[in-house]
């Protein structure tokens, strides 16, 4: 298994650069008043295809050597890594396949193929992974796995290296987790940098695979998930991701899909903010209590802004 580094993600920074944005990390007074501690947030949902996958996705693809561009690329996803690694591999030129469930938001689809992408619906999340094997093997096409990559885990951690650099004196850090990818990027370019910081992951109660793989020892398939965030509904973490939350992360808490529609609600009536479930994550964690009682300024990572309006009208 094939660990990542700090150089690792300071080497993909360089790599994405032009592929990317760098987000905006900004205060919000309304929430520090609230809280009573300064707090700020990394808005993601401002990301190319709305979330911090492009990150990621750019990272790996831009790394494969011209034999395995010309196969062509395969992953399956709920959305945001289907909608980023297609925007990833129409940008190097390389043909893209998505596996996505067929409960999959018909925007996060939509906006798959208009990227170019050949979209295949099928089954749950759990049955929608097992079909990428198949279709990569049989296809004979290159894997990007949506979070046990190295490649991907050093893009991701480039939101960290920001973060570090916008508020150099964070305490605390608020990551949803839905397969690791993220969390586990962002922990390892901090505990790399050396900074006294706590790192909090937050799950849903109806999808806690990383939860789940940390009382069991391993990483455990769910037998159900049911989540409004389906940018969360990770069937399983892996090795990789459990070993590096293990290691890096303080804690991996569980918020309600109630408290996700509230925290959706506050962001876009108090914040100005759109957000999918999945990057209302980590505020709900910091409005439920749920990070605990944080004494120094804290980031929340907002992680995405992929939101089905019709959905949306419902929640709200």
């Amino acid at each position: 298994m094939v660990s990542v580094t700090l150089a690792d993600i300071q080497d993909a920074r360089v790599r994405i650069a032009d592929r990317v944005h760098r987000t905006p990390t900004f205060a919000s007074e309304t929430l520090s008043r609230r809280l009573r501690v300064p707090v700020v947030l990394k808005a993601e949902n401002l990301q190319k295809t709305g979330s911090f996958k492009p990150r990621g996705a750019t990272n790996a693809v831009r790394q494969l050597p011209q034999e395995a561009r010309s196969r062509g690329v395969v992953t399956f996803s709920a959305g945001n890594h289907a909608q980023a690694l297609a925007y990833a591999a129409a940008a190097e030129g390389v043909k893209c396949t998505v596996v996505m469930p067929a409960s999959a938001v018909p925007s996060k689809v939509d906006a798959c193929r208009a990227y170019g992408a050949e979209v295949v619906l099928h089954g749950t999340p759990r049955e929608a992974m097992a079909h990428f094997q198949v279709l990569q093997q049989t296809r004979n096409l290159v894997p990007i796995h949506p979070f046990d990559h190295p490649h991907v885990i050093a893009g991701q951690g480039t939101v960290g290296l920001e973060i570090m650099e916008d508020v150099p004196d964070v305490s605390l850090v608020i990551v949803p987790i839905g397969g690791g990818g993220l969390i586990s990027g962002i922990a390892t370019a901090l505990r790399g940098l050396d900074v006294p910081v706590r790192i909090v992951g937050v799950e849903t109660t109806g999808s806690n695979a990383m939860r789940a793989a940390l009382a069991s020892g391993r990483p455990v398939m769910l037998d159900r998930i049911d989540s409004i965030a389906d940018g969360l509904n990770a069937p399983s973490v892996t090795d990789r991701t459990l070993d590096i939350v293990r290691r890096y992360v303080d804690e991996v808490v569980e918020v309600t899909d109630a408290a996700l529609i509230d925290a959706m609600r506050f962001a876009m009536e108090r914040l100005k903010l759109v957000l999918e479930p999945a990057g209302a994550a980590g505020l709900a964690a910091l409005l439920g209590g749920h990070a605990g009682r944080p004494t120094g300024r804290v980031a929340i990572v907002l992680s995405g802004g992929n939101v089905d309006l019709t959905r949306l009208k419902a929640w709200l």
